[in-house]
């Protein structure tokens, strides 16, 4: 790894864990560079929760090392340069937002100002409300805030927008953004692609136990190596279309077609020279979405040159 350790919130070397005769994890090598927002993505059982587990102190690798700010994970908890913001995290339903967040504080030697946490996740106009009231894009914001509380140098979420609906999800990454920009860590984990593809700094894709690629989102959509050309056109599509040179896929979606090609410039001149009329024409790079199937649908011997690629 090119980065030294001073550079790292967290670092997994040589990580293996399994259960029975599954191996989640195999072989990590993972950093997770200070100051930054990584995505870890990857389809259910690709080893995600064990990796995140792992980085909790609450597995330990049967193989390799994980540090936390040089430490221990359990110790890093310990210390409160950790927070985590867990999926099946609950609160006392009777609970006042203000008393939870307050007790959170309490329980750390230097916690963040009830004005930060407030502000950061958007849960300004919830502290007098309780707990068993809040809808539950609302708990989610509060989770946030619970997480952050001791101010972590490295703040872990796991689906942090689960319930929330498309304005809450944008505020809420406004609010981690924000909390990068102080100097700390965020890593989270999502099944929203599109989240990564614009809140990260960093995404690592995952599936059985390995890294597949890590790198920007432009990054990891260039692994692909597919373009999309569309058009529209007049009346039925025309026929044929998967035959062109370098279209590998067709799709029809009202008037427009787009054509998925390993080689833009060779679908482009047959479009054109085509004996049907082609209009707005258009061509685009691969999508986060498409980049992730790729990988994680891909042969195994693809993975060591994915990660040569972005390296």
């Amino acid at each position: 790894m090119s980065q030294t350790i001073r550079d790292h919130a967290a670092e997994f070397s040589g990580v293996s864990k399994s259960f029975l005769e599954v191996k989640a994890v195999d072989g990590l090598e993972l950093s997770v560079g200070r100051g930054r927002v990584t995505a870890l993505l990857g389809p259910n059982g690709s080893g995600k929760s064990t990796l995140i587990d792992m980085l909790l102190g609450l597995l330990r690798p049967d193989r390799g090392r994980v540090e936390v700010f040089g430490k221990a994970p359990g110790a890093a908890v310990r210390a409160g340069l950790v927070g985590a913001m867990r999926q099946d995290g609950a609160f006392p339903a009777s609970a006042k937002v203000r008393e939870v967040l307050e007790l959170a504080r309490r329980l750390y030697p230097q916690p963040a100002l009830l004005g930060e946490l407030a502000e950061v996740a958007d849960v300004g106009d919830l502290l007098s409300r309780r707990v068993d009231r809040l809808s539950g894009g609302q708990l989610q914001r509060v989770r946030f805030a619970f997480a952050a509380a001791g101010a972590p140098g490295l703040l872990v979420l796991d689906e942090p927008t689960v319930a929330m609906d498309v304005e809450a999800r944008a505020r809420f990454w406004e609010g981690i953004r924000s909390w990068a920009e102080r100097g700390r860590s965020v890593l989270f984990s999502t099944h929203y692609l599109e989240e990564a593809d614009t809140a990260a700094d960093r995404i690592v894709v995952m599936n059985r136990g390995r890294i597949l690629a890590e790198g920007t989102g432009e990054e990891i959509k260039r692994t692909v190596g597919r373009r999309t050309v569309s058009f529209r056109t007049d009346g039925p599509p025309p026929a044929g279309l998967e035959l062109l040179p370098g279209v590998c896929g067709v799709e029809r979606q009202h008037d427009r077609v787009r054509l998925h090609t390993t080689d833009s410039d060779a679908t482009v001149h047959a479009v054109l020279s085509g004996a049907f009329a082609a209009r707005d024409l258009e061509l685009s790079g691969s999508s986060l979405e498409e980049a992730f199937r790729a990988l994680t649908t891909g042969a195994a011997h693809q993975v060591v040159a994915v990660r040569e690629v972005l390296h």
